[in-house]
């Protein structure tokens, strides 16, 4: 069964509340997993661009308080609903630690050797996205993290635009990434196409699946393009874990809430309804 990370990034737009009303909509929804990322700017991009480019300065309104790691926590326990946190900086790694059931390494940072073994000491599963990334990059962090000790690592393929054009999406990668690793696979989503989505799972059997979600189209990063409202994610996360309720048994007879309406077919003799038979019945009833 395919698991759904509910990415929130930045939408949380730096509000706790918001932070936690995004927890409780994410397991209304049915995704597994919510995942939060912890940055600073300052630690994220280098001085020379931020001396000379305002508007990543002002980006700090965008980071999530190293504080709400904890409360964060524990809302998604009395959400039953798993908590994964992306480390921007070494430092994070230590923070969230005694939190998060899964640590995020972020396609940005898959380069960032230091990281990569820092989250792989932690023993907690570790997912990995992959844009921009070729073959040999991806097996070298996924090699890092088995040398350090990850035991689970579960590999993303994506496409690092916002959103992702459909001619750039080459969801084949992701049986690449499955035979040359021999490890979980899934989708990291900036398409905002169910469909896409759906064959992801359905053709190249996704294990996880990564959707940027918002609450209402307020979050910082929703111009963007590539993240989810609540109804859409719905109808998708509702269709893929029902898929086997809906293909049925393949047996042709008819259900039992069908039983009244079998009896109000077209008489073959007359082809009047209900069914000569149960005429009488339904006489009564009207």
């Amino acid at each position: 069964m395919t698991k759904f990370i509910s990415e929130i990034s930045s939408n949380h737009n730096g509000s706790l509340s918001r932070s936690l009303k995004m927890i409780k909509l994410s397991a209304n929804l049915g995704f597994d997993i919510v995942k939060f990322q912890l940055f600073k700017i300052d630690k994220l991009f280098a001085k020379e661009i931020l001396n000379k480019s305002k508007n990543h300065r002002d980006r700090k309104k965008w980071e999530l308080k190293e504080k709400f790691i904890p409360i964060l926590a524990k809302e998604c326990k009395k959400n039953k609903i798993k908590f994964c946190v992306t480390p921007f900086y070494l430092e994070a790694v230590d923070i969230i630690k005694p939190y998060v059931h899964y640590i995020k390494i972020a396609s940005y940072e898959l380069l960032w050797k230091d990281l990569l073994i820092k989250c792989a000491k932690t023993k907690k599963p570790i997912i990995i996205s992959t844009g921009m990334a070729n073959m040999k990059e991806v097996i070298n962090a996924t090699e890092i993290l088995k040398k350090n000790g990850a035991k689970k690592i579960i590999i993303l393929h994506c496409v690092s635009n916002y959103p992702a054009k459909i001619k750039s999406l080459n969801l084949s990668a992701i049986n690449t990434i499955r035979k040359k690793t021999k490890l979980s696979t899934g989708w990291s989503d900036h398409s905002n196409n169910p469909l896409i989505v759906s064959r992801a799972i359905e053709k190249f059997k996704s294990s996880y699946v990564e959707l940027h979600l918002d609450l209402e189209g307020k979050g910082y990063e929703f111009k963007s393009g590539h993240c989810w409202l609540p109804s859409k994610a719905k109808n998708l996360i509702f269709y893929i874990k029902n898929r086997e309720k809906i293909d049925g048994n393949g047996i042709k007879i008819p259900i039992k809430s069908e039983k009244n309406e079998r009896n109000f077919r077209a008489d073959p003799i007359d082809g009047l309804r209900p069914i000569k038979k149960f005429r009488k019945k339904y006489e009564k009833e009207f």
